[in-house]
């Protein structure tokens, strides 16, 4: 560009909550961009300027780093994991894919690697996460890379992921509940981080540093949260100090989800993580960029609450809820199926005229049931399992009316609560993405 800056660009994790922001950003500018996702489908409109690729970081050999890293001027790595689960691990996503990383920029001679660690991991490391972050930092400093490295504080913005997402949940709930042993934040808004990556991504600006990315402002996390409240306008909130052991019960329960394949912000490393807060000093980032980082409360302002984002937020704990309920619907009336209201199904195949297949379709509706739930409750294949869960609705009203038809007219109405269970059903499709 004629400006100077780099004009290829290789983007690690450009489907995050940061790395989405940055890809925009750098297609804003003109940039040639080869921008990798981790999992899932993807769904990013075509552009003359990206070259999208799927790849995992701690996962890549070195003929796949050398094909990636072809033509690269600069690399950006936005890749992260908050706590381990059974497919990733954080040593594995910050530490071992990092070092491959690097060695990979130092055989390609990457002109420059702006990698994201987190703040505080300089200072303590109380989780496996921040530990395998400060490790990162150390392999990233020993290169022979002109590196820099950001440490963002909590990162909130338009969209929603995280902790960020969070918030807009909590603002929502006329009691909040504060968890015992957090400390302060300093929220640090999205649009200043792209700024910055966009400032480090001048030939002439410094290199080897590693800089804090904090808010000018402390806050606790009802602060946070009544900011929140304030901004999608709704009136204060009823504070409620959960007691230690309740507030263990919930971290213990987001690692249970955690281990389902699900994402909640909540869990024993986030509980670490808040006992020692996410703040730190914004002299040196606004010295050396001239970035002044926004207050919260300026960027609410700036952006009025819609109607979309008081949905987002009244939905946010309503779906975890939901996904739980279905599921226990689904797993429940499989388990009665096959033992109290056992006798009940064969009674009623028996009614319809289906003879001696009775007892195996009771079974088989059974299994359909229980898969179905389990389905539902694993990320992975919580979509399968809801569309199963329709197929499968769809297919007892079809059998149910051909070989019962007078279940229609029940006082109870067996078959006309199928319908709002199969809206709820298409609801929870509707809200099932996480980014």
């Amino acid at each position: 560009m004629a400006d100077g800056t780099f004009v290829t660009i290789l983007l690690i994790g450009a489907t995050g909550f940061i790395g989405s922001a940055l890809h925009a950003a750098l297609e804003a500018q003109g940039l040639e961009v080869v921008a990798t996702y981790h999992r899932g489908a993807l769904r990013r409109p075509l552009s003359l300027r990206t070259t999208w690729r799927r790849f995992d970081l701690s996962h890549a050999n070195e003929a796949e780093w050398r094909e990636l890293m072809a033509g690269t001027e600069t690399v950006i790595n936005c890749a992260g994991l908050l706590q381990d689960n059974a497919w990733e691990s954080t040593k594995a996503v910050h530490t071992a894919g990092l070092k491959a990383l690097v060695t990979g920029c130092e055989r390609a001679r990457i002109s420059r690697l702006i990698h994201f660690s987190a703040i505080g991991v300089d200072k303590h490391d109380p989780s496996p996460f921040s530990r395998s972050k400060r490790e990162g930092e150390e392999i990233v400093k020993a290169s022979l890379l002109d590196w820099i490295i950001l440490r963002p504080s909590v990162v909130v913005g338009r969209g929603a992921f995280g902790g960020s997402a969070l918030f807009r949940g909590l603002a929502a709930l006329p009691l909040l509940p504060v968890m015992p042993d957090t400390r302060h934040l300093q929220i640090v808004q999205r649009d200043d981080v792209v700024r910055t990556v966009l400032y480090f991504l001048m030939p002439d600006s410094a290199s080897r540093i590693a800089i804090d990315l904090a808010g000018p402002q402390q806050y606790s996390m009802s602060q946070v949260v009544s900011l929140y409240r304030q901004w999608l306008g709704w009136p204060p909130a009823r504070l409620v100090f959960l007691p230690a052991m309740v507030a263990g019960l919930l971290y213990r329960l987001g690692d249970f989800f955690r281990m389902l394949g699900w994402r909640p912000p909540l869990g024993t490393t986030a509980r670490r993580e808040m006992a020692y807060g996410a703040i730190g000093d914004p002299g040196p980032w606004q010295e050396v960029t001239g970035i002044m980082p926004q207050r919260l409360e300026e960027a609410l302002a700036r952006e009025p609450a819609c109607v979309q984002e008081r949905w987002f937020a009244r939905l946010y704990m309503l779906k975890p809820a939901g996904f739980a309920v279905f599921s226990l619907f689904w797993l429940i009336t499989g388990v009665i199926s096959l033992t109290v209201g056992f006798p009940s199904g064969i009674a009623l195949m028996h009614e319809g005229g289906v003879g001696p297949l009775s007892g195996p379709i009771v079974v088989a509706g059974a299994l359909a049931d229980l898969a179905v739930g389990a389905a539902i409750a694993f990320r992975p294949t919580a979509r399968y399992g809801l569309l199963g869960a329709v197929a499968l609705t769809c297919t007892y009203i079809l059998v149910g009316t051909f070989l019962v038809p007078h279940l229609w007219a029940e006082p109870l109405g067996p078959f006309l609560k199928i319908f709002p269970i199969l809206v709820f059903n298409l609801m929870l499709l509707a809200i099932l993405e996480e980014r």
